[in-house]
């Protein structure tokens, strides 16, 4: 049965260019969304938006002049943005904390955290004057447990928190958010670096209760849920899509997870 969800209201994905941003953004054209992608490489950002049949509208997120700008021109041209998925932001390479430059961190707490709110203000102020709309905040299983990830790993958990914060200040005004945090996600960079023998994928899949990765599209199943009228009492939550990784990674300490049977 064909599904429109969306029946042709406007989504917003930030970071829509590749990765989750741009498999969601498939997901939620599937689900009859008309989707905006935005990502700060306006080359790329035209191109996969082309592929897929979405709008193309780049933008920075760590500018809050040119985001606003952005959402201005999108409900200007195309009508009242309904949904924000707020993905854009950046990685971080592990390791020590001592080693970590200040101004690596204040990178990926600029993209992170402040682009983050400032996309959901951007979009989120329109929504309550309209009364109406739906954010889903991009986090991570990092969130919950601890990584040699210094500056991400805390960017993703305000994140989520951020997500709960403004569930509850603007609920009122008829707009939910809500955040999912991916496991580990067979995106292009981690299956190249799986290719190059940069990441050992037994160490990726055996500690998650399904025992695999996740794939980009179950992230964007998950969003699109969440952006859906079947989650219209669904506000404020922290939705782990993660193959039971934060359920079983435990396990590890009991002689790991038990095979099938």
């Amino acid at each position: 049965m064909e599904r429109n969800e969306g029946r042709g209201r406007i989504a917003v994905v930030t970071g829509g260019a590749s990765g989750i941003g741009l498999a969601t953004a498939g997901v939620l054209i599937e689900r009859g969304w008309r989707v905006v992608i935005s990502d700060i490489n306006a080359k790329a950002n035209e191109e996969a938006a082309a592929r897929i049949g979405a709008d193309s509208v780049p933008f920075d997120v760590t500018s809050e002049t040119a985001t606003d700008a952005a959402v201005a021109d999108i409900e200007a041209r195309l009508g009242p943005v309904e949904a924000l998925f707020a993905n854009a932001g950046v990685i971080q390479s592990g390791g020590r904390a001592e080693d970590l430059p200040l101004a690596e961190f204040d990178r990926v707490i600029a993209a992170n955290l402040r682009g983050v709110y400032v996309s959901c203000l951007a979009a989120g102020a329109r929504m309550i004057k309209r009364g109406r709309g739906g954010i889903v905040i991009t986090g991570s299983v990092t969130a919950w447990r601890t990584a040699p990830l210094h500056a991400y790993a805390p960017s993703k958990a305000a994140a989520v928190h951020l997500a709960a914060c403004l569930a509850a200040d603007w609920g009122r005004s008829g707009v939910r958010v809500n955040a999912v945090s991916p496991g580990y996600v067979a995106t292009p960079p981690i299956l190249a670096n799986i290719e190059r023998g940069m990441r050992d994928p037994r160490l990726l899949t055996e500690s998650s209760a399904l025992g695999r990765m996740v794939d980009p599209e179950e992230i964007g199943r998950g969003v699109a849920f969440l952006l859906s009228d079947d989650a219209s009492a669904v506000t404020g939550i922290n939705l782990p899509i993660d193959a039971g990784w934060l359920a079983s990674a435990h396990l590890t300490t009991y002689g790991g997870v038990p095979p099938a049977r």
